[in-house]
């Protein structure tokens, strides 16, 4: 276990492994910041860098909340605009209430969870929201659209070169939406479209170790930080080993 995340540091730990050993790791699976990647040519030169799927996944899904968010802010601050007519002209307001009882603030602080979600595994309920959501947002079905386009690339395609034609199809969508919330994914796919297409080679992911370190830190936060650190890793490997 290496502290921090400095390239410096960390190499200088992994250094001390040998060197026939190291030139042994074919793969690594990594997320897209630039010392990690300096750690892995350092270290294991010889090993091919895989961008992990989750982590261009979730830019996508990011952009995606960020585009909702910014509509439900001007949903509130509509609201809190008709509010104030109305009361300046000795009225009642009554928010506009949509096809499924929603008002414009509830519809888009409630449809965060099914946006995560593709339309197959929607319930009823959510479908019928949906329906409202893209009536209203269209943006955000063009958003929503492409984010599972992203995700039917890396669930379906099982060929680098097939991968390659269709990020770059996905790559011109983005483009041409013009959301400047999707262009930190576009410029994404092209500085790292190498190591992104490395994944379809053998579908290799750390999905499972990010997993692990999502329960440590909720285990972590249950007691408000470490104050014994061999204490800490005891009861972790005995609940977790």
């Amino acid at each position: 276990m290496v502290k921090g995340c400095e390239s410096e540091s960390v190499s200088k730990i992994l250094k001390k492994i040998p060197q026939y050993k190291r030139n042994r790791v074919k793969e690594i699976t990594l997320d897209m910041a630039a010392s990690m990647q300096k750690i892995a040519k350092d270290c294991f030169p010889k090993a091919t860098q895989v961008t992990d799927r989750f982590h261009v996944q979730k830019l996508a899904f990011d952009a995606l909340q960020e585009i909702r968010i910014s509509y439900r802010w001007q949903a509130i601050e509509q609201e809190n605009k008709d509010y104030d007519l109305a009361k300046e002209s000795g009225m009642s307001f009554t928010p506009e209430r949509l096809e499924n009882g929603d008002t414009h603030k509830q519809l888009l602080a409630r449809s965060r969870y099914l946006l995560f979600k593709p339309k197959s595994k929607w319930t009823p309920s959510q479908g019928r929201r949906a329906e409202v959501l893209f009536k209203y947002y269209p943006d955000i079905e063009k958003a929503y659209d492409l984010l599972q386009e992203l995700g039917n690339i890396y669930r379906f395609s099982k060929n680098k070169g097939i991968a390659f034609t269709k990020l770059a199809q996905c790559y011109n969508k983005v483009e041409q939406t013009g959301f400047k919330q999707f262009n930190t994914i576009s410029k994404t796919i092209h500085h790292h479209y190498l190591s992104i297409l490395n994944y379809f080679e053998n579908s290799s992911t750390n999905a499972f170790a990010e997993a692990f370190n999502a329960k440590i830190k909720a285990f972590r936060s249950q007691f408000r930080g470490v104050r014994r650190i061999p204490f800490f890793l005891f009861r972790l490997a005995n609940i977790y080993a």
